[in-house]
This record gives structure tokens, C-alpha cells and sequence, in this order.
């Protein structure tokens, strides 16, 4: 599973970047990427939950297969018609939104296979583990596609993310499933079930503070790493694929290191220091002047940001009860696809009036002063006695 999931990532990056360039490079509004990025981000809000909760009752091995089959399909008609050379942005956006449902739906089906994949003690270090797949394909996939790029166009890096899937449903059909049964309830009576729980337990409610914090402030920068290479550093296809890796090694170090980090220091005490500094790294990140000086700058928050949103998944999974992940990651996948959208598109309004280098700075800024206002309050609760 995580060889095919990782082969169809690499595919999705190459459409990521090859998209993000064609659009940044034919548009030169950070607006314009700030719609597709909202676009393929809002299915999380409308069918995730719905995903999620389908994922304790579906066979996740028939929902892998499907999804994996559709969105193939979807990628090479993409291909199809930017290789006409008539795919317009608000075109684009569309089938953006249509390929985000269908992974909005199976992707839960994914998360809640992997805890029935390892043992339980070894579960944070593979919520890494995956999540370092996923950004191995970021580091690996831009370099391909900037190769697909100039050997064949951007068609050809787009072609190369629709033969992807193919990985995905070859991993399925050899993977034996186990699936515990799950409970037949309404699906609107299941999401009730997940946020219940979310409110009730102490390590949800304390993550989804920073997890909201970190979407709204912070992430919307990942939807603007072309424009930023593009239309603020001077570059072109090439300097948009050094970004996007330059992330991806970053979040595959935090990744890959996040299972023994915890062990040490615990997973509250990460995700927090991950916050903490994804922050002061934005604000490098933004005034950074050269795309050499921004290049490492953007390792580092991709370093953080990797911490931060694997110590989110890894709270969810931990804290769920096996009967009720599917319905607990609805909350998280609701969260990211309404958050995410709306800071974008806030943001990039925003980049276009004022500048990209002044928005990517000051979400930085305000992301600090929201942790440090969250630490001084949880201090001062610590220190008032019971009444």
C-alpha cells in the first residue's frame, strides 16, 4: 500500500507543479491560484465527512479501486484537453473540485486502513511513515515533471499523473484487507458521532486549536509556491519545481524522524514547538530575496509544517477508538477543507493588493502571536486555582 500510494503521488505532484506553472505563468494572479488550490481543497469540507464516516461502513478495499479508477480517468482527461491547449484557470478549478470529491471520499478509506496494517504501539511511526510518502513524492515529483516538462510539454507531465493510479489499484488487489465491522448508522448521525467525541476528549480539543490555527494562518502559502517562484523570484517551470522539492525534503526529514522525536519529547509537546516555529520560518520564507535564499527557507517550513500536521493526524489516530476513526478524521478533514479554501482565497485578494512577499511574512507573524497567546492562556489556567 505504501508503494502504490507513493507511486500515485509522485503522479500527483507532476500535475501539481505542472498545473501550478501553467496557471501562475498564463494568469499572473496569485488570485487565480489561490481558486484552483481552494477548489481542490473544498471537496474535504463537503464530502470528506461524508468519506469519513462511510470508511466504518463500506469495503475500503472496493472504495480504493473505484476512487483509483475515477481519478485516472479525470487526470488523462485533463491532459486531454490542456495538450489542446484550450484548458482555461476557471476550467481547471472545475475539475480540480470534480477530483477532489472523489478523493475527498476515498481518501479516509486510506487512513483507516493503515491502523489495521501495523501494530498499535508502532501506529505514530507509521502515520509518519505515510505521511512521508507523500512528501517523498513532492521532493521526487517536481523533478520529473520540470524533466515530463521540457521533454514533452505540460501535457506530458499530466499524462504521467493519470498512469499513476494504475499503482494504486495494483497495490489493492494484492494487499490482504482487514476490516473490523463496522456500525450501520445514519451518515449525519455518524459525523454527529465524531465531533461528540472530538469535543470530549482533551487531546482533540487542544490539537484542533492549533490545527485551525495553522490552516486558516498558515497553510495557504503551499497554494502559492508558483506564483512566488514565478512572478516574485523571476523563474520559471524550473524555479517552481525547486520550491515545491525544496518543501517536500523538509517535510519527508520531519516525516521520517517524527516516530523517534515523540518517543523523546511526546506528541502534544511536538505538534506545540512545530507551530511555534513554522512562524519565524514563513516570515524567512517571505522576505527571502533570491530563490536560493528562499530554497532552504522553505525546507525549514516544510520541516515544521511536516511536524505540525503529522502531530495532528497522529493525535486523531491515537485517540480514536477503532470503531470511530473514520468518523473522529471526518472532523480533521472538515477543518482542512473549509479552512484551507477561505485562507487562500483571503490571501491571495490579499497578495494581489499588497504583495505576495508581505502576505507569505505576515501570516507568519500572526501565527506566532497566536501560539504565544495560547501558551500564556493554558499558563494562566495552570496557575488559577479550582474555584
Amino acid at each position: 500500500m505504501w508503494g502504490g500510494a507513493l507511486v500515485s503521488n509522485i503522479g500527483t505532484w507532476m500535475e501539481t507543479v505542472a498545473l501550478g506553472y501553467y496557471v501562475a505563468d498564463s494568469t499572473g494572479k496569485a488570485s487565480w491560484s489561490a481558486v484552483v488550490a481552494a477548489a481542490g481543497f473544498l471537496p474535504g469540507a463537503i464530502i470528506g465527512p461524508v468519506g469519513s464516516a462511510m470508511a466504518d461502513r463500506l469495503r475500503r478495499r472496493r472504495v480504493l479501486a473505484t476512487g483509483s479508477v475515477l481519478s485516472g480517468l479525470i487526470a488523462a482527461g485533463l491532459a486531454v484537453w490542456v495538450g489542446t491547449g484550450g484548458a482555461t484557470p476557471l476550467g481547471i478549478a472545475l475539475v480540480a473540485f470534480l477530483a477532489g470529491c472523489v478523493s475527498a471520499f476515498t481518501f479516509p478509506s486510506f487512513q483507516t486502513t493503515l491502523p489495521t496494517l501495523v501494530p498499535r504501539d508502532q501506529l505514530v511511526a507509521a502515520v509518519g511513515l505515510s505521511n512521508a510518502q507523500w512528501n517523498i513524492g513532492r521532493v521526487v515529483g517536481p523533478a520529473l515533471a520540470a524533466l515530463a516538462i521540457a521533454v514533452g510539454g505540460i501535457q506530458a507531465a499530466l499524462w504521467c499523473n493519470a498512469a499513476s493510479y494504475l499503482a494504486v489499484c495494483m497495490a489493492v488487489a494484492l494487499v490482504s484487507f482487514h476490516q473490523p465491522p463496522g456500525e450501520r448508522r445514519p451518515v449525519f448521525g455518524a459525523l454527529a458521532d465524531g465531533v461528540r467525541f472530538a469535543r470530549s476528549s482533551p487531546a482533540m480539543r487542544s490539537m484542533l486549536v492549533l490545527m485551525v490555527a495553522t490552516i486558516a494562518i498558515a497553510s495557504p502559502f503551499i497554494a502559492f509556491v508558483p506564483q512566488m517562484a514565478t512572478n516574485v523570484l523571476g523563474g520559471g517551470s524550473g524555479a517552481t519545481s525547486l520550491l515545491v522539492t525544496a518543501q517536500g525534503v523538509g517535510a519527508v526529514v520531519a516525516a521520517f524522524t517524527l516516530g523517534t522525536v515523540t518517543q523523546r519529547f511526546g506528541l502534544p509537546r511536538v505538534m506545540l514547538a512545530a507551530v511555534a516555529a513554522l512562524g519565524p520560518m514563513l516570515v524567512a520564507y517571505g522576505v527571502a530575496p533570491s530563490i536560493w535564499l528562499a530554497a532552504p527557507a522553505l525546507a525549514l517550513v516544510g520541516l515544521s509544517y511536516g511536524y505540525a500536521f503529522t502531530s495532528f493526524a497522529g493525535i486523531a489516530q491515537q485517540a480514536a477508538p477503532d470503531a470511530l476513526r473514520g468518523r473522529v478524521l471526518a472532523v480533521n478533514s472538515f477543518v482542512l477543507g473549509v479552512l484551507y479554501p477561505v485562507g487562500a482565497l483571503l490571501q491571495g485578494a490579499l497578495a494581489d493588493s499588497i504583495g505576495l512577499r508581505w502576505v507569505t511574512a505576515g501570516s507568519g507573524v500572526v501565527l506566532l502571536l497566536v501560539v504565544a497567546m495560547r501558551v500564556a492562556r493554558s499558563d494562566r489556567q495552570v496557575l488559577v486555582p479550582a474555584q
